[in-house]
Order: structure tokens, then C-alpha cells, then sequence
């Protein structure tokens, strides 16, 4: 099977019109469609419904589409392990991070980038599950994620548990300017931190507060960390967070109170997908972690 062929039909699927992958191909029109007509008389099948404007894979055509992407997928791997042999002092490094692990990242980066100038970055943000599907789907090197995770498919390093404090407007009265009890929390109305998709800290906290027969006041739930403590600044509600979140985002109007009747903690971890390779620059920012001496669960 011509190499070129498939490249050309993962171009006009990607696309979904012959003219506009011709155009990002950079050749002509008549061409394609040939190479595209020989595929399918090559492979004995119709790979796209031309009925309407935009060509649409046929169930044989999805198949192969799948397989052609992993096919590529694999390749530039290849491609990259191969040039990546020399001591991989540039290239490019696609860090996922959850909001709320983000105190982990300028420190890092900055140091990164006094050793590696010529290190190039892109940083994404989303929940846990989220970041988990982008290293999946290659769309990244590794990601700083919040516990609890399904990690099968992963590698990682386990980061410093981290306690979590609750954040309350400065306007509203506090029996104690340093302590709040759960009992006291949860009368309350209160915004929490809720995963797009699978359990995380915001069960936790729920679990935390059934521990001490209480039923929180809950009005709100959010993915996003700024949000609520947007709204918490505003008088809306209180809310849990990591105590490293609040200290870096330096919002007037709010204040950290300690939990004096329990703990809640929350597990970080920096992983990575094992079925991928993983460049020196990228093994280099994860030896950074590890040599803070955290808890190592794979070898790097």
C-alpha cells in the first residue's frame, strides 16, 4: 500500500473537502481524487459518502482513518526518538497542568529555561480527566493532575500531599480569625471544585463532611478554581481549595481560615502515557521533580 495514498486520504478526512486538502497538500485537485479513487479500488471498498457537501467516512473509511492515525502517530514518534539522540537541547514541550497544581509550574519553568533556552513550551490547562485524554491522544508530553485518577495507562511521580483550607469572603463575621470547624462550614453556602468528568476532591470533601453527620449548604460547583474565587470575593459563597492556590492567586476581598476538626488533604501526581516515547528535554523537566526526592512510582 503507497505510503503517500494514505497520507493523502487522512488529509481530504481531516479536511472533509477535496479542495481544501488539495490546497494544505499544496497540489492539484485531479490528482487527489485519482489517488483517493485507486485507494479505494486498492482496498475494495468506499471510503467516503459523497452525498453531501462535506465527504463523510464510511464505516470502512472510520476504520481506516483510526488505524492511519495511530500509524502516524507512531511515526512521528519514531521520528522523534530518532532525532532526539544527539542531546535534545531544543525542541518543544506540551505540559498539561489542573488550575490548582499550577504552583508547581513557574519555578520550574524558569529553571528549565535557564538551562534550556531553546526549549519551547505550550501549556494547557483542564481537569484531571481531561489532561488524561489529551497524554492519551499524544496531545502531550506529560500533566501535573490532581488524586484520585485511573493511572493503568500511565507512568508517575507522586507529588507532596497538600492540605486544603477554605476560603471565605473578608465582609462576612468569623468566630475565629484563624479556624473554622466543619460544623461551622457547612452552615455556610458553599462552592466547590467539580471535575468536568470521573470523581475527584469535590467526593472527597462531600465524604468528609457525611464523617461528621453534616449536610453541606452546597450552591455551586465549578471546574474552574478562579471562578469561585471570583465569586467568593463577591459575597456568593465560601469554598475548599488546596492552600497553595489561594496564597498564589493574591485576590483582595478573601480570606484562608484552617479546617480545626479535619483533614483534608489532596494527592497530586506528574504523569505521563506509557505507551509513548519520552524525549530528553521531557525526561529532563521530570528530573527536576525527582530530584527534589518525591516519591518515585516509575522509572524515568
Amino acid at each position: 500500500m503507497d505510503f503517500k495514498r494514505l497520507k493523502y486520504f487522512h488529509t481530504i478526512a481531516t479536511e472533509g473537502q477535496i479542495t481544501k486538502a488539495a490546497k494544505k497538500l499544496h497540489i492539484q485537485q485531479p490528482p487527489l481524487s485519482k489517488s483517493l479513487k485507486d485507494l479505494e479500488t486498492e482496498l475494495g471498498v468506499t471510503l467516503f459518502d459523497r452525498q453531501s457537501r462535506k465527504l463523510v467516512l464510511t464505516e470502512a473509511g472510520e476504520v481506516l482513518f483510526q488505524k492511519v492515525e495511530t500509524l502516524f502517530s507512531h511515526l512521528d514518534d519514531t521520528v522523534t526518538e530518532v532525532r532526539d539522540i544527539g542531546e535534545g537541547f531544543t525542541g518543544h514541550l506540551a505540559i498539561g497542568c489542573v488550575k490548582t497544581c499550577f504552583s508547581y509550574i513557574p519555578n520550574k519553568l524558569n529553571l528549565f529555561r535557564t538551562q534550556y533556552p531553546q526549549i519551547s513550551f505550550r501549556l494547557k490547562e483542564g481537569d484531571s480527566y481531561t489532561l488524561a485524554e489529551h497524554l492519551i491522544n499524544h496531545e502531550l508530553d506529560f500533566a501535573i493532575i490532581r488524586l484520585p485518577l485511573d493511572l493503568d495507562q500511565f507512568d508517575y511521580l507522586q507529588l507532596p500531599d497538600e492540605g486544603y483550607v477554605a476560603v471565605l469572603p473578608t465582609e462576612w463575621e468569623f468566630p475565629n480569625e484563624q479556624y473554622i470547624s466543619m460544623n461551622e462550614l457547612a452552615t455556610y453556602p458553599l462552592m466547590l471544585l467539580h471535575r468536568i468528568q470521573g470523581v475527584g476532591q469535590y467526593e472527597v470533601i462531600l465524604e468528609k463532611f457525611k464523617r461528621h453527620d453534616l449536610n453541606p449548604n452546597i450552591i455551586l460547583d465549578c471546574p474552574d478554581v478562579d471562578m469561585i474565587l471570583e465569586l467568593v470575593r463577591s459575597g456568593v459563597g465560601a469554598t475548599v481549595i488546596p492552600e497553595s492556590t489561594f496564597h498564589h492567586k493574591n485576590i483582595e476581598g478573601i480570606r484562608m481560615l484552617k479546617i480545626s476538626d479535619e483533614t483534608i488533604s489532596s494527592q497530586s501526581a506528574l504523569i505521563w502515557s506509557k505507551d509513548r516515547y519520552l524525549t530528553k528535554s521531557a525526561r529532563r523537566f521530570i528530573d527536576m521533580f525527582e530530584m527534589e526526592k518525591l516519591e518515585p512510582h516509575s522509572r524515568v
